[in-house]
C-alpha cells in the first residue's frame, strides 16, 4: 500500500522525479490524507513535551482515518479504533513519500512545534524569581511580620496567570507599605503622591485589597469585617487621620519650630516637668524644626513618660511615646526630627505585637532600638508574666523572636522601667541635659 500511496502522491505533480531526483517535499506533504489529521495532531502533542518519543497512540479513529494510517503504514489490516504507532517506522515511511520525519511533516501541517518540558521549567524559574525577589525585598525584610503575608500571596499564586503582572501589582503594594505609616494624609491624596493615581487604591480594587492584606498582617489584627473595621485599619497607617484626634505625648522636648507655636508649647512644658500633648493638626503647621537635641528616646506606653517626669521633672531628657502604633501625629514629629538629623531611640514591650510595632518604627523612621536585643529580654524575663502571643523575628536580632516563643513569657515595658530610667540617668547627668 505504501507504494500506491507514494504513486498517488506524485502522480499529479509536474516536478516529480524524471531524472532520478526526488521532488521537493512541499506538495507531497501537503496531499497526505486529511484523515490522517488525529496523527499529526497527537504527534504534535506528544513533541511538544519536550521529551524523547519513540511510539504514538492515536484514536479514537472513524472508519476513514483507520483506513488511512493503515494505508500509509502498508499494514494488511485496519488498526483499531486505538492505533499505536512506532515512530522509527513512521520516519522510514514518510522519508519514502516526502523525504521528510514525522517531525518535519507535523510542523508543516501542524505548525512550529514547542517545548513543553523547557516552557514548564522556564516558568518555574521565572515564578521562583518572583517570590524570591518578594521574600528578600527591603521592605519585607525590615518588617518581619509581612512574612505571613508573603506566604499567603504565593499560596495564591500569580495574578491572571502572569509573572510580569503579579510582579507590578506586588511592587505597588510594596511601595505603598514603604510610605506606611503615613502623617495623616488622606487617601486619594496618599495614592496619588505615591501611585500617581487618587483612585489606586479605591475600594474593591486588587491593589487595595493586597494592601489590607499586608496591612492585617503587620498589625496582627483579622482582616476588617466593615466600613468601621477598614477606617480604623487605614486609620493606624496613618491615612485619612483626623487632625485633632490624632495626637502624641512628648516630654523634656526643647526645639525650635517655624511657626514658632509648637516650639514654645515644648520649650514650656519642658520647663515645667510636665508632659506636652501635640495635635496632627499643630504638627501640619512646622515647616522644620532646629536647635535640636542629639537623640530623642522613644517607648510605646504613656507610663514611662510619667514615671520619667515623675524622678527627672524638668530635667527629664527628650522623650516621644507613641502610645502603642505610632499615630499619625507621632509618625509625623518622628519624622520632622529625624529630618534634622536626630537619633531616635526605641524601646516598647516584649510581646509579639510590641516587636511588630518596634520593626515598624524602625523601619519607617530609622530609629535604633533601645535595650531590646535577646540579652535585654533574658534579664528581664521572670518565671510568671502575660503571654507572649504571636511573634515574629526582628531585622535587628535574629534570635530575638526564638528565645521569646521558647520562654512564652511578655516582659511589659513597664517591668523594665528602673533599667530604662537608669539608662536614661546616664545619659542626662544631674544639670547637664542634652538639649
Amino acid at each position: 500500500m505504501t507504494a500506491n500511496y507514494h504513486r498517488r502522491m506524485h502522480a499529479d505533480d509536474p516536478r516529480a522525479e524524471t531524472d532520478g531526483r526526488r521532488a521537493p517535499a512541499e506538495r507531497p506533504v501537503r496531499q497526505l490524507a486529511a484523515d490522517l489529521d488525529p496523527l499529526w495532531r497527537a504527534l504534535h502533542k506528544r513533541f511538544s513535551t519536550g521529551r524523547v518519543v519513540q511510539r504514538v497512540r492515536v484514536g479514537p479513529l472513524t472508519t476513514e482515518q483507520r483506513s488511512a494510517i493503515a494505508d500509509l503504514m502498508g499494514a494488511a489490516r485496519l488498526p483499531g479504533e486505538y492505533a499505536t504507532i512506532g515512530i522509527t517506522e513512521l520516519d522510514a515511511v514518510l522519508d519514502e513519500i516526502t523525504g521528510c520525519t514525522a517531525y518535519d511533516v507535523v510542523t508543516r501541517l501542524i505548525g512550529p512545534i514547542g517545548d513543553r518540558a523547557a516552557e514548564r521549567r522556564s516558568a518555574a524559574q521565572q515564578r521562583n524569581s518572583l517570590w524570591s525577589w518578594l521574600s528578600q525585598h527591603e521592605v519585607v525584610r525590615a518588617q518581619p511580620a509581612l512574612e505571613t503575608w508573603v506566604t499567603a500571596v504565593r499560596r495564591n499564586g500569580l495574578v491572571s496567570g502572569s509573572v510580569e503582572r503579579t510582579r507590578v501589582l506586588l511592587d505597588q503594594v510594596l511601595r505603598v507599605l514603604s510610605e506606611l505609616p503615613s502623617a495623616g494624609t488622606p487617601l486619594p491624596v496618599f495614592a496619588d503622591t505615591v501611585l500617581g493615581d487618587p483612585h489606586g487604591l479605591d475600594e474593591g480594587t486588587r491593589l487595595h485589597t493586597m494592601v489590607v492584606r499586608a496591612l492585617t498582617a503587620l498589625y496582627g489584627t483579622d482582616p476588617p469585617s466593615d466600613a468601621a473595621g477598614l477606617r480604623a485599619l487605614w486609620d493606624r497607617a496613618g491615612v485619612s487621620a483626623d487632625e485633632l484626634s490624632s495626637s502624641v505625648l512628648v516630654a523634656g522636648l526643647r526645639i525650635t519650630t517655624e511657626p514658632a507655636a509648637v516650639g514654645r508649647i515644648l520649650h514650656i512644658c519642658a520647663g515645667m516637668g510636665q508632659a506636652a500633648m501635640l495635635t496632627l493638626q499643630q504638627l501640619r503647621t512646622c515647616a522644620g524644626i532646629t536647635d535640636t537635641p542629639v537623640r530623642v528616646w522613644v517607648v510605646e506606653n504613656p507610663s514611662l513618660l510619667a514615671l520619667a517626669l515623675r524622678r527627672f521633672g524638668a530635667r527629664c531628657p527628650p522623650m516621644i511615646c507613641t502610645s502603642g502604633w505610632p499615630s499619625s501625629a507621632g509618625v509625623r514629629l518622628l519624622q520632622l526630627l529625624r529630618a534634622a538629623g536626630v537619633e531616635l531611640r526605641y524601646h516598647g514591650d516584649f510581646d509579639g505585637e510590641g516587636l511588630r510595632i518596634a520593626a515598624n518604627v524602625v523601619a519607617r523612621v530609622g530609629a535604633i532600638p533601645w535595650l531590646m536585643s535577646s540579652v535585654d529580654y533574658l534579664a528581664a524575663v521572670g518565671g510568671a508574666g502575660p503571654f507572649v502571643g504571636r511573634v515574629t523575628p526582628v531585622p535587628w536580632d535574629p534570635d530575638l523572636a526564638a528565645h521569646m516563643i521558647r520562654m512564652g513569657t511578655a516582659v511589659p515595658e513597664e517591668r523594665v522601667a528602673n533599667v530604662l530610667l537608669d539608662e536614661l540617668e546616664r545619659h542626662a547627668p544631674q544639670g547637664v541635659l542634652e538639649v
